[in-house]
């Protein structure tokens, strides 16, 4: 994995996007040599014209795939699959940059080259996919890990690296038992420790050494071999971190609060608060400016079918536990909550009027938020804003549940584009472990990630009521 900005992503991912760029940047150029028909060694000056429509291009491209989700590697990534999920993100592509030719006219390159482009990003691109997913070199790339301990924990570790991903982000050499542990993993990947664990890391050629086991009492902790291994290069590290840094969260169950407190991470500078206000306040005017035409529309429809009010304001706390009236459009009816008790919502919500119904499914019903975002009560991109009553409910059940008010709540956020809608304690818990990861790591890099991925969740319906 690759450290960006405390966000970690798949090298990968990183190896592909590279590639596909540098590939989408030939694309542009002999598009323009087939439509323009002017062959032979292009001039400087022609191809520093063409270099802004190029630029615009590719990130445009890159950023459609990322959005629907073709460079988190998970799935199948034969013909059919890859063809399936190029078509649409090219199709979203085009879609923006004909967007970008009517805001930004400077940067018109012409509609003919642009169909030539894509219609050559989808042979290329699937061609270079179905050679960089069968390529042999790309195990040399994996770091070889060697895993303490063969318990539970380690048995759940095997399960994600095994079937999370086409491309494992690691490759486990083995397993060292520790202590008295009851096995969950099989007896063939068992290395027993006949030395020290560095000589056993030096043995098995291992760059990283994962520490499964929760228990650290006793003085059979060998934490002064851990050190060895630290000082010689080894990178160490343990169960919550590992999880940080292959599935984007912070796993519960193996979280304590000394990891919290000497651990990296939690920056809440005055730079990085300014940094994100002005983020916020061009993202959400942005967002505005776009989706005017999409508001008038719902409020219109919204007050056909059920008249006034065309907005809902309720309460949900806000940066540090303070209370705030959060703006949405009305989805519900009038009376969805007489018995006067809140309520999660839940799929297919008979309390749901028929646009609400769609502008649920759409997200519409979220972007008059930009108004509390504007106010400085929200932000673009943080955790999901709750109600009081479910705030002290989960505060009562959950560890660590009032670090989510540490940052100001968002429109969108990390626990909205890597989990599903959540209505339990358990989705409750489960998506805690993505916002404390935002939490911890949150940056103006993963911000514009988490705004890609939105666009994906929002075209693709994942996870609205």
């Amino acid at each position: 994995m690759i450290r960006v900005s405390n966000h970690y992503i798949s090298r990968f991912s990183v190896l592909l996007a590279c590639i596909e760029a540098s590939v989408l940047l030939g694309i542009f150029f002999a598009g323009a040599t087939i439509r323009f028909m002017q062959w032979g060694t292009p001039s400087t000056e022609a191809l520093l014209e063409q270099l802004p429509g190029a630029i615009t291009f590719t990130i445009v491209v890159i950023a459609s795939m990322a959005a629907l989700g073709m460079y988190q590697l998970a799935g199948r990534q034969d013909f059919e699959s890859i063809l399936l999920r190029l078509l649409p993100s090219l199709a979203l592509g085009f879609g923006f940059i004909t967007l970008i030719f009517y805001l930004f006219p400077d940067l018109y390159f012409g509609r003919g080259l642009l169909a030539i482009a894509m219609l050559l990003a989808l042979s290329l691109i699937l061609i270079i996919r179905l050679l960089f997913f069968r390529w042999s070199g790309l195990d040399s790339l994996r770091p070889r890990v060697l895993v303490l301990g063969v318990g539970e924990n380690t048995r759940e570790l095997l399960d994600l690296t095994d079937n999370n991903s086409t491309l494992s982000n690691l490759k486990i050499v083995g397993f060292v038992p520790f202590d008295k542990e009851n096995r969950c993993v099989p007896a063939d990947k068992i290395i027993p420790k006949t030395g020290s664990l560095l000589s056993l890391a030096n043995q098995h050629d291992v760059s990283e050494i994962i520490v499964t086991t929760q228990e650290r009492r006793g003085g059979t902790f060998p934490i002064q071999e851990l050190l060895e291994c630290r000082i010689s290069g080894i990178k160490v590290m343990d169960l919550v971190g590992f999880y940080e840094q292959e599935s984007g969260h912070l796993r519960m169950d193996a979280l304590y609060p000394s990891w919290l407190v000497f651990g990296s991470g939690f920056n809440q500078g005055s730079l990085r608060t300014a940094v994100k206000r002005i983020f916020d306040i061009v993202a959400s005017l942005v967002l505005l400016l776009v989706t005017l035409p999409v508001m008038l529309l719902t409020a219109l429809l919204i007050l056909l079918e059920d008249g006034l009010p065309l907005f809902y304001r309720q309460e949900r706390v806000g940066y540090a536990g303070k209370p705030y009236m959060v703006i949405k459009f009305r989805s519900m009816f009038k009376d969805a909550e007489k018995a006067g008790k809140p309520q999660w919502a839940s799929a297919d919500d008979p309390r749901s009027t028929r646009v609400g119904k769609i502008i649920r499914k759409l997200r519409i019903d979220e972007i008059p938020q930009i108004f509390n975002v504007l106010k400085g009560e929200m932000s673009f991109v943080g955790p999901r804003p709750e109600r009081p009553h479910f705030v002290d409910m989960l505060s009562a059940q959950v560890p660590y549940y009032s670090m989510r008010h540490s940052i100001k709540p968002g429109i969108t956020g990390w626990a909205q584009v890597r989990y599903p809608y959540g209505a339990s304690i358990e989705d409750a818990i489960e998506k805690l472990q993505y916002d404390l990861y935002y939490v911890k790591n949150h940056s103006l890099f993963l911000d514009f990630i988490i705004l890609i991925d939105t666009v994906g969740v929002v075209l693709l319906r994942k996870g609205s009521r």
